[in-house]
């Protein structure tokens, strides 16, 4: 699905992107993307939450296209939102609304880096069965507020035809000093639960999703590459690659209950909307090969 786009779909003026969240990752990432692709590219200064400061951005920086990737996800991790609510609302539900309807009222897709953790297995879609949940199915993932909160603002932003939700999942890249990566988190944790999940590669889906700004896609996107990959098995590469002597402890999800304030989502979302699209998209197996392991070998 794609948005008409005020400023024409063949491109008549040259990309201009203004970007939230300059000192987050996807942030900080996608700045050197555009650079690096000669895109002309701007930091928005203002609070989400604050409309008026958004609306002095989009006035100086006039442009083409808006990236969304500030917002809350909690420090060291989303147990933070637990006690922190108020705050977590008006960063992820207040600020992206405001974003995204000031875009609408300037005619500007707005590409919004949101969650596929709004989900977990169920009995439609049973953990190991290949069954993903799909971009037209309804959240069952409410365990922690933070979902709870990014499930809300998707369902909302579903009514903004100028909005593209990208649903991000325990993002890796090959930046393995990064204490985000999901790869340096559990290579941390004393113990790790070993089960299958959709992840996002962001070395292969970050250029993707500029691609998908300039071909104006909207709706809902699981922003995933195809397949499952469990903790074990990434560690598993980790040591293959990177350290030979790496070793870990698994416990069950009863007992990492006990360590953890809020229940966290496993699941597998479907990729085969986005695989359509780019066909180039590889495996999650693959892209964390080619894209994580193999640059940054050791062994």
């Amino acid at each position: 699905m794609g948005h008409q786009a005020t400023n024409g779909s063949s491109q008549a003026k040259p990309y201009k992107f203004l970007i939230y969240g300059k000192t987050g990752w996807i942030g900080g990432v996608l700045g050197r993307l555009c650079q690096a692709q000669g895109i002309d590219y701007a930091y928005g200064s203002g609070r989400l939450e604050n409309r008026e400061s958004i609306l002095a951005d989009l006035v100086s920086v006039n442009p083409t296209h808006v990236f969304n990737a500030a917002g809350v996800t909690g420090r060291p991790n989303v147990d933070w939102c637990e006690t922190h609510k108020v705050e977590t609302i008006r960063a992820n539900v207040v600020g992206t609304l405001t974003l995204a309807d000031l875009c609408r009222e300037k005619g500007l897709v707005l590409i919004n880096y949101a969650t596929g953790c709004i989900f977990e297995y169920d009995s439609g879609h049973p953990l190991g069965s290949g069954i993903g949940f799909k971009e037209e199915d309804t959240p069952n993932f409410s365990g922690s507020f933070y979902s709870k909160t990014k499930a809300m603002v998707e369902d909302l932003l579903k009514n903004y035809e100028n909005v593209c939700t990208l649903r991000v999942r325990m993002p890796i890249s090959s930046d393995l000093s990064n204490p985000r990566n999901f790869i340096t988190k559990i290579c941390a944790y004393e113990k790790v639960v070993n089960i299958p999940n959709s992840m996002t590669i962001l070395d292969e889906l970050l250029p993707i999703s500029i691609e998908m700004a300039k071909r104006n896609l909207t709706g809902i996107w699981n922003f995933t590459n195809p397949g499952v990959v469990s903790h074990n098995e990434i560690l598993e590469m980790y040591r293959e690659y990177i350290n030979p002597k790496f070793s870990w402890r698994n416990f069950t999800l009863e007992e990492q209950a006990k360590v953890i304030v809020a229940p966290r989502s496993n699941n597998e979302l479907d990729a085969t909307k986005l695989k359509q699209e780019f066909p180039e998209l590889l495996s999650i197996k693959e892209s964390l090969i080619q894209y994580v392991f193999k640059p940054n070998r050791k062994t």
